[in-house]
């Protein structure tokens, strides 16, 4: 069994190391996240994306523990484990990656025809109006498309602009059911951004800081790969063995020296 080079096996425990702390946060964010949609009974519409960050958080955990055992007993049975196992997390996460790149697009279309089915709002169903209201008062803004004007005259209070708005807001036109019961002049503020586009885009920026993350953790997880194999093929590699020489002396049989050592015996 060859020696391992020392600058190759830091390298490799420092980028295994850093594959296992990331993968510690991870799941502790993901046992966090299920604690709290548990708590908020919305755990049935995440459960599968927790189950998702389960398996990317404890499976390279469990391959970066077992590589850096493998690199410092130089067992080489766990350093093959490890590579064989980030090899293929790597090349299945950016197969992923690139397939939801192609598919991202086609997300955020349907978005837009989604929201197109709610107009117009006087014709919205009981629900999708109350589903609207809750996101108009969590993303601060008013209606899907046109902004307030998608309400008609009864714009919904949800529109009505908090103390510390994220979004620009306007004044209400003072012919909308907002100053029904209002014996002042005082203007009505109003959240200006309408809904739909500003979660298009917002889900479009998540997705693409997503797949960048995504693209970022494969090529980690390539180049400890990588690394590991350098180790092996060290590891693998037989040390030379120096050459015998055979003296003209030794050949001839000349033992005289011997001979007159052991005369004084």
């Amino acid at each position: 069994m060859g020696k391992v080079n020392v600058c190759l096996k830091r390298s490799y425990i420092i980028v295994t190391s850093l594959i296992a702390i990331i993968s510690a946060l991870l799941l502790a964010l993901t046992l966090f996240g299920h604690g709290y949609h548990y708590e908020h009974d919305e755990i049935e519409n995440m459960l599968v994306g927790i189950r998702v960050m389960y398996f990317f958080s404890i499976f390279p955990l469990f391959l970066a523990i077992m590589g850096v055992y493998g690199a410092c007993a130089e067992k080489q049975w766990a350093l093959i484990v490890f590579a064989v196992g980030m090899i293929l997390s790597s090349l299945f996460v950016f197969a992923s990656s690139i397939r939801a790149l192609t598919f991202l697009p086609l997300m955020t279309k349907e978005m837009k025809t989604q929201y197109l089915e709610l107009l117009p709002l006087a014709n919205a169903s009981e629900s999708t109006l109350d589903n609207l209201k809750e996101t108009e008062t969590e993303w601060h803004c008013c209606g899907v498309f046109q902004g307030y004007l998608d309400w008609g005259y009864n714009i919904s209070e949800s529109c009505l602009c908090a103390e510390e708005p994220i979004n620009p807001c306007v004044e209400a036109p003072s012919n909308s059911s907002l100053f029904e019961h209002r014996v002042d002049d005082t203007p009505i503020m109003i959240y200006k951004e309408p809904c739909a586009p500003l979660i298009i885009h917002m889900v479009g920026i998540t997705g693409n800081i997503t797949l960048v993350v995504a693209l970022g953790f494969s090529l980690l997880w390539a180049l400890s790969a990588a690394l590991c194999i350098a180790i092996l093929c060290q590891l693998n590699r037989k040390e030379d063995v120096p050459a015998v020489v055979y003296s003209a002396e030794a050949k001839a049989g000349n033992y005289s020296a011997l001979a007159d050592s052991a005369e004084y015996t």
